[in-house]
């Protein structure tokens, strides 16, 4: 049976942690759609479409994935896009109490989309897009928390003031 997935997040940048919750996915599900959000009150640092890019040249050996953006209800996009499942990376009990209160007023909305939480690899627990940027931030090594594809990139934006 195939089973399309959302992964749904803001991506900025996207980390390791961030893929390995993607790859695992892409093992589960026949088609995993990684759905970067435009969310203005989350103030990303990087641009939609930096994100994107990011995210794009992070996740191309992977071949089951479909990279888009949304803004709105996720609920909605799951719909549009005929997803069953919504995946959540959970690393702490703090992201369940969120996670959960979200995938409970999704599935109030729309009750046949399952969420799908999925417990982040030991090795990423602790990691963040925030932990990453302040660490890029105060000229800190990046190396093993974000893609090889975009380390540069990420610690040549920081030290030129490169945003947006």
């Amino acid at each position: 049976m195939k089973i399309i997935a959302l992964c749904p997040g803001t991506y900025d940048p996207i980390t390791e942690g961030h893929r390995d919750i993607i790859r695992r996915c892409s093992k589960v599900f026949s088609t995993i759609i990684v759905s970067v959000s435009d969310n203005p009150k989350k103030k990303p640092l990087y641009s939609l479409k930096k994100r994107i890019e990011f995210v794009t040249r992070s996740l191309k050996d992977i071949k089951n994935i479909e990279i888009i953006s949304f803004n709105g209800l996720l609920i909605d996009l799951a719909k549009k896009n005929n997803a069953k499942v919504i995946v959540k990376g959970l690393r702490a009990i703090s992201d369940f109490e969120y996670e959960f209160q979200m995938a409970q007023m999704n599935k109030k909305l729309i009750p046949e989309i399952e969420t799908f939480f999925l417990m982040s690899s030991l090795e990423y627990a602790y990691l963040s897009s925030s932990a990453v940027k302040e660490v890029a931030g105060f000229g800190g090594c990046i190396r093993g928390l974000v893609p090889k594809e975009i380390e540069n990139d990420i610690v040549e934006s920081f030290k030129n003031d490169d945003f947006k």
